[in-house]
């Protein structure tokens, strides 16, 4: 007999799941609307908001920042992961551990390490959010998983597994990379090519050097030259550059006799090569360093703020940091300062915030330049 429900309980049972998809939502919304950030004081790591607010009291001996919304810890010589109110979700047990990625996160079992997450000798596995080995500690070198697939070592040798730590390609090559867009770089015979996700080469070993895939194309060099293949393996654009970098806003910096310029994806050359150094587009311009200074260009290869600063870097935020007289600032795209040189060592800004250096000792300050958190060790 079927079981029967009345319509006040069905409207009671409807009201409690719209709340608690409610407050998933909200928590789903709280974990990407609220980052923390990893602070030092007196000798301990601990985490502040956007505000200053320290959220989790500095008790750590390190601390890594939040992915999928846990954070590896170091205390008493272990590793175990945080969730952002500060409790233990997997207890500091591991010898080494790397930020999760798809849901899964590297671990170290017998290797040794100073402060850093990343564990000299011993074996390496996966764990899940739950703490659980899915994936048991015996591979030499790891990386994160990426479109699905690990890149891992063993004995001398590169292979790829999947989730359940299954190998799917199994340990043959030299060198290899992750995934990304659906191939990883493989080097044996002392020549890198192409390999899909069945292992199989479908980009033949024939190249010197190799990069990853970015944007549809991937960086190589034959005899001393760099240029550029599409998936299928065909060369696009002509090794012909002393140094390549990626894309980035459809441009990428190029080397050529020690000057640098910039490249379209056919190839053609959209800023002659001019500078002693460039870095790559953001936010439509890019640092470029003429005659010892530093200054910056729009994509048109014009000189849109004139070279002045001993350093620059790109923009992040609408603001990059700049070097002067020994002392780091920020500036706005019209190359005002709006943040005084008065720092020892600046990194970009990142969600609000951006990471400051006055001798030994770092903090925050927002976009305004205000201190969020005064340097402290």
């Amino acid at each position: 007999m079927g079981l029967r429900v009345s319509k006040t309980a069905l409207l009671f049972i409807i009201g409690v799941s719209l709340l608690a998809s409610v407050s998933y939502a909200q928590e789903k919304d709280v974990e990407e609307s609220e980052p923390l950030f990893p602070i030092q004081q007196n000798g301990k790591m601990g985490y502040i908001d956007k505000t200053g607010r320290i959220a989790i009291e500095p008790q750590f001996d390190w601390a890594e920042r939040f992915s999928e919304g846990l954070a590896s810890v170091k205390i008493d010589g272990k590793w175990g992961y945080i969730d952002k109110t500060g409790n233990y979700v997997i207890k500091p047990q591991f010898d080494g551990a790397g930020s999760f990625s798809e849901g899964l996160a590297s671990i170290n079992i017998g290797g040794r390490g100073e402060v850093l997450s990343v564990a000299q000798g011993g074996k390496w596995g996966y764990i899940d959010k739950t703490g659980r080995i899915l994936i048991k500690p015996q591979f030499d070198k790891v990386w994160d998983f990426s479109e699905g697939l690990a890149n891992v070592k063993i004995g001398g040798k590169y292979g790829h597994i999947d989730k359940t730590g299954k190998y799917v390609i199994n340990p043959q090559f030299d060198k290899a990379s992750g995934f990304s867009q659906g191939l990883a770089k493989a080097k044996i015979g002392g020549k890198y090519g192409y390999i899909d996700k069945t292992g199989k080469y479908v980009i033949s070993p024939q190249f010197d050097t190799a990069w990853i895939f970015s944007e549809g194309l991937a960086r190589i060099k034959n005899d001393g030259k760099c240029g550029y293949i599409d998936r299928t393996g065909k060369i696009v654009i002509n090794p012909q550059f002393d140094r390549v970098f990626d894309f980035s806003e459809g441009l990428a910096r190029v080397e050529i006799a020690g000057k640098w310029g910039f490249i379209d994806r056919t190839g053609k050359m959209v800023i002659k090569p001019q500078f002693d150094y460039s870095w790559c587009f953001s936010q439509t311009l890019a640092s470029v360093k003429i005659g010892g200074k530093w200054g910056y260009i729009d994509k048109a290869g014009k000189i849109v703020i004139s070279p002045q600063f001993d350093y620059a870097y790109s923009f992040s935020e609408g603001l990059a940091a700049v070097k002067v007289g020994g002392k780091y600032g920020f500036i706005d795209r019209t190359g005002k300062i709006v943040i005084n040189p008065q720092f020892d060592d600046a990194w970009r800004f990142s969600e609000g915030l951006a990471n400051v250096k006055i001798g030994d000792k770092w903090g925050y300050i927002d976009n305004t330049g205000k201190y969020i958190w005064k340097p402290t060790e």
